[in-house]
């Protein structure tokens, strides 16, 4: 991956989109859906209709043109976000874990295919079990600015797409199929786990 070149822009940038999922994930979606008897089967399934709505979302927002289609680059995030946040609860509901959801799994959930190592700060593996650490409100920030600044370097190339609208569309739209894909993947193997919960992170 290319190095983001850190200038006072791009530090604002990254601040703003970690202050949009703080406060984004204070208000955790409900689910409807029942415990399933084939949760990874289903999770596969609703994870796929959950990757075709966020393509489709993502690629119509970005087919403005030019400084339009920059304007465009932080709703088509939230609006996708929303799909995935969705479908992360309604993993959690098919394998009977809904009132265990929580800002941490859901970030976890969401963004571990985007910051792996930073999450280690969250959510850790030991054997069979999955750890699910407390963050505190500190920790919290330093992991969405992680976040951001990874955001931060797929929004540059999303920006520069928007002057080439059709073509640039066809790519968000890819884009956001996969990442959706991700996030359906990790919320029914994290889901599928024995999850165990931990005090506060330090700061």
């Amino acid at each position: 991956m290319s190095k983001l070149v850190v200038t006072q822009e791009t530090v604002e940038s990254t601040s703003r989109i970690a202050d949009a999922i703080l406060g984004f994930i204070g208000d955790i979606p409900q689910s409807n859906i029942r415990k399933s008897k084939s949760p990874a089967s289903d999770s596969r399934k609703l994870t796929k209709s959950a990757s075709l709505k966020s393509s489709v979302t993502a690629g119509a927002l970005a087919l403005p043109p030019g400084p339009l289609g920059w304007l465009t680059i932080i709703p088509e995030m939230i609006a996708v976000w929303k799909i995935q946040a969705q479908l992360v609860a309604d993993v959690a509901a098919l394998h009977g874990k809904t009132s265990a959801l929580t800002q941490e799994q859901m970030v976890y959930c969401l963004f571990r295919h985007t910051a792996a190592q930073i999450m280690r700060d969250l959510v850790v593996r030991v054997g069979e079990r999955t750890l699910v650490r407390r963050a505190s409100l500190r920790v919290m920030k330093r992991v969405l600015e992680a976040v951001g600044i990874r955001i931060t370097q797929r929004t540059i190339g999303k920006g520069i797409t928007r002057w080439l609208p059709f073509v640039g569309a066809a790519g968000v739209a890819g884009y956001a199929y996969y990442d959706t894909n991700q996030v359906g993947k990790t919320a029914n193997d994290f889901f599928g786990s024995d999850i165990s919960m931990d005090g506060t992170t330090p700061d």
